[in-house]
């Protein structure tokens, strides 16, 4: 694909970053990204123990990263000690401000802030950002706007003079051309690398994305119980995940097993189910974007990547108006 302002920043060589999604997107999503061009991204759960440790024990090889930092009041050493590992420190689910980006800059970093409107975006630049990336309402997940991708990017694009990512809704070759052409620096991509041999999603979780279609998601607060919603609970995730865990009772919906033991998911608990979790997993909380019916299979994760952007220099090219010779016959 061409360059981008975003490529040519971080320095990576396709024009995509793959989202954070805790334990849906382990390392080994990362790994994959990063791998086929793309900006693999280290993800940290909301209120993590230790994510600096996190992050420098992750055995990262060829290619750039990221890492996400969540929620207000990470501490500015957490940062740092990220920062010193990866080409870019992420942050979201907090206003941005100057003293986190000026721990990551300390370490020679880059600081990133995904958005969900205009203000928070200029106020990001403000801070000292190195880019921004907009979610629109129609993203997976915790949702931080209220506006629609097309017309927060068009705002956001126009005011800001950092490279600008968008998300929520990019889930083919064509999705990802129409953020390019409307100045979008490249694309955040989260739904459609769930479907990967490299996710770390539950296999009822991932055959109920293959089987959602069109208007199969919703904003809801049925699973609050985490530390983002308790501030904001608009999480958008399969609308069958929310008829499921409003017939359970109340009490526990399922197990996570972790290297230090289990723990106990209650009702409306959210943590989407990885493969380590048991129980009525779909009643859990089913992360999805409003674009979830046009994926269809379950691909590796570097080739989905590598596809999409073909595809999508593809369709732009085709888009470009062809010189033409004297008679009106293109060149």
């Amino acid at each position: 694909m061409p360059r981008t302002m975003f490529t040519d920043l971080v320095g990576c060589r396709l024009p995509v970053q793959q989202a954070p999604m805790g334990a849906i997107s382990p390392p080994a999503l990362a790994r994959a990204v990063a791998a086929a061009g793309g900006l693999g991204t280290i993800s940290v759960p909301p209120g993590g123990e230790a994510p600096a440790d996190l992050v420098e024990q992750t055995d990262l090889p060829g290619g750039v990263f990221a890492v996400n930092l969540v929620g207000e009041g990470v501490a500015l050493d957490t940062i740092r000690r990220a920062a010193a590992h990866v080409r870019v420190v992420d942050f979201f689910w907090s206003w941005p401000r100057r003293a986190a980006v000026d721990a990551v800059h300390a370490e020679g970093a880059l600081a990133s802030w995904q958005v969900g409107s205009l203000a928070e975006a200029v106020d990001a630049v403000d801070a000292g950002v190195d880019l921004v990336t907009v979610q629109g309402r129609g993203a997976g997940g915790h949702v931080r706007g209220d506006e629609p991708l097309g017309a927060l990017l068009a705002s956001v694009v126009a005011a800001v003079p950092v490279p600008v990512l968008a998300a929520g809704g990019i889930v083919d070759a064509r999705s990802l051309a129409d953020v390019l052409a409307a100045g979008a620096a490249g694309a955040r991509l989260g739904t459609r690398l769930v479907a990967t041999p490299e996710s770390g999603a539950h296999p009822d979780y991932v055959a109920a994305v293959l089987a959602a279609g069109s208007g199969s998601t919703e904003i809801t607060d049925a699973f609050a119980v985490c530390p983002l919603c308790a501030t904001r609970p608009t999480a958008r995730v399969l609308s069958s995940a929310v008829a499921a865990v409003r017939t359970l009772p109340e009490g526990g919906v399922g197990v996570l097993s972790t290297p230090d033991g289990e723990m106990a998911l209650t009702r409306g608990h959210g943590m989407p189910p990885s493969r380590t979790v048991t129980g009525t997993v779909a009643a859990m909380a089913l992360y999805a974007g409003e674009a979830v019916g046009a994926v269809s299979d379950v691909r590796p994760a570097g080739d989905v990547v590598a596809a999409m952007c073909r595809g999508a220099d593809a369709l732009l090219i085709s888009a470009v108006p062809q010189p033409r010779e004297p008679g009106g016959r293109e060149r």
